[in-house]
């Protein structure tokens, strides 16, 4: 006898932070809700596992969640209470110099104008003193859909030096290298060009958060996150399958509606026949930047880097300064691999001594490359390291690397190694999939889209799903 499946009122597809903040807004209003996730764990981009050695923990993808302590929505949800830990390193990011120096990006906006120095820590903190104080009303801004702002002279504060290029403000406020290296790497997470428009706003915003709520890792994994999720939502009486994969929305059980956590490519192969052309074509075009290459390593002991500061850091830029750093990106733009890249570090079991057996470490680190590239960069990669931490290479007792082909194996969310979801240039921050007055419904009224290729984009903030959860209720389904 076939036992046939209960219609929910909501099916989410993709447990990624952003499926799971749909699930749980859907269940905090009372609707029955049901997750599928084709992996055997929840997670998408946020998952952990031994990846190189037994006990050495490492973060599959993201890795240092400064959206998540700061995201207008999770931070509501009870997630201390199933389980998740955050842990904030000593300062949240350092940068290493040639000179043997290294400036941080302290919680506190005293320590990194002292450590800037000069002129230019006075500059700083003119610049985002005020940025600081209104980042608890620009947050629901900038994490949402493009909407009148509640707050238009904060906005407006902001958007004076976040439309700018990244380059343009650096140069312009900044006469020293070292703050100028300083906000060149947090805009660098833009994956774009650092001459481009709006790549300021990214070095900006994680500044920001660095001094507001800091950029603090999970203790266990970054899978404490999902798993917390997952955990919660349950005991709202959310479902959630895993091990499931799903080819078409018309082989789902019964709903009202379908909340589709993945990009526009999958997006067409799962629902392509309920769309009109029009829109179909729309989503075809969707651009996807960047890829990464990351490297897993395990390691004898901890970074021997040659700034102190940077033993303090949960995060280490390495790159050297704004002309070196925009010129590795404008590289990878351009369709090639850098010769020096810009290298993100996170070195968890430093603050979280149970990523790795006793003395020992793990560490995780990776630059961007051009979409698809299947050029293995992690000898560059050390390469980087070592030039700021000498000795570093005789301590790796294991790495595995992960290429743009590997990522979207992982997670075929990252289209050619794209951990964003897609390009975040200015064409694509805030119309992203396509141009609708609410970017999370599709023409279809009971298809909708919560993935990192919705605003307000990549991270772990739940935010994408959230949003398109309140698309879905606006409705009445």
């Amino acid at each position: 006898m076939t036992i046939r499946e209960p219609q929910r009122d909501v099916v989410v597809v993709g447990s990624g932070p952003n499926g799971l903040a749909a699930a749980i807004a859907i269940a905090q209003s009372g609707r029955s809700v049901l997750v599928l996730e084709q992996a055997d764990t929840v997670g998408g981009g946020a998952r952990s596992a031994e990846l190189t050695l037994p006990r050495y923990v490492h973060d599959v993808c993201s890795a240092v969640h400064a959206l998540t302590a700061a995201s207008p929505f999770l931070g509501r949800l009870p997630l201390e209470e199933h389980g998740l830990e955050m842990i904030h390193p000593g300062v949240p990011l350092a940068h290493p110099l040639d000179d043997g120096t290294a400036v941080v990006l302290a919680r506190s906006l005293d320590e990194t104008s002292a450590s800037i120095g000069g002129r230019d820590g006075d500059a700083y903190r003119s610049l985002m003193a005020p940025l600081v104080r209104d980042t608890p009303r620009l947050l629901p801004i900038l994490l949402g859909p493009a909407r009148p702002p509640r707050h238009p002279l904060a906005l407006a504060r902001f958007g004076r030096s976040a439309a700018r290029s990244a380059t343009g403000l650096a140069r312009s406020r900044f006469s020293e290298p070292r703050a100028r290296a300083l906000f060149a790497g947090s805009a660098a997470h833009s994956m774009l060009r650092l001459d481009r428009p709006v790549t300021a706003a990214f070095g900006l915003v994680l500044s920001m958060l660095a001094h507001h709520s800091g950029w603090p890792v999970a203790r266990g994994g970054s899978q404490a996150i999902p798993d917390a999720m997952a955990s919660y939502l349950c005991s709202l009486g959310g479902e959630i399958r895993t091990g499931t994969r799903v080819e078409s929305v018309d082989a789902l059980p019964p709903s009202k509606a379908v909340l589709l956590d993945v990009t526009p490519r999958q997006v067409l192969v799962l629902a392509g026949h309920r769309l009109p052309e029009r829109y179909r074509r729309e989503l075809a075009r969707y651009r996807y930047g960047p890829g990464v290459l990351k490297l897993d390593l395990a390691l004898d002991g901890p970074v021997p880097w040659t700034a102190p500061e940077c033993r303090r850091a949960g995060t280490v830029h390495v790159g050297g300064t704004l002309e070196e750093i925009a010129a590795s990106e404008a590289e990878v733009a351009g369709g090639r691999e850098a010769e020096r890249p810009f290298v993100l570090v996170a070195q968890q079991s430093l603050f979280d001594p149970g990523r790795a057996p006793p003395g020992k470490h793990t560490l995780w680190a990776y630059c961007h490359v051009p979409n698809g590239s299947g050029v293995d960069m992690g000898e560059r990669i050390e390469a980087q390291i070592e030039r700021f931490a000498p000795g570093f290479g005789a301590l790796v007792t294991a790495r595995r690397a992960m290429g743009p082909a590997d990522m979207e194996r992982h997670n075929p969310n990252y289209v050619g190694g794209d951990i964003n979801g897609g390009m975040q240039d200015l064409r694509q921050l805030f119309t992203r999939p396509a141009v609708r007055p609410v970017p999370y419904a599709t023409p279809d009224p009971g298809i909708f889209i919560c993935s990192a290729s919705t605003p307000p984009g990549g991270g772990v903030h739940g935010m994408c799903g959230y949003s398109a959860a309140q698309a879905v209720l606006r409705r009445g389904l």
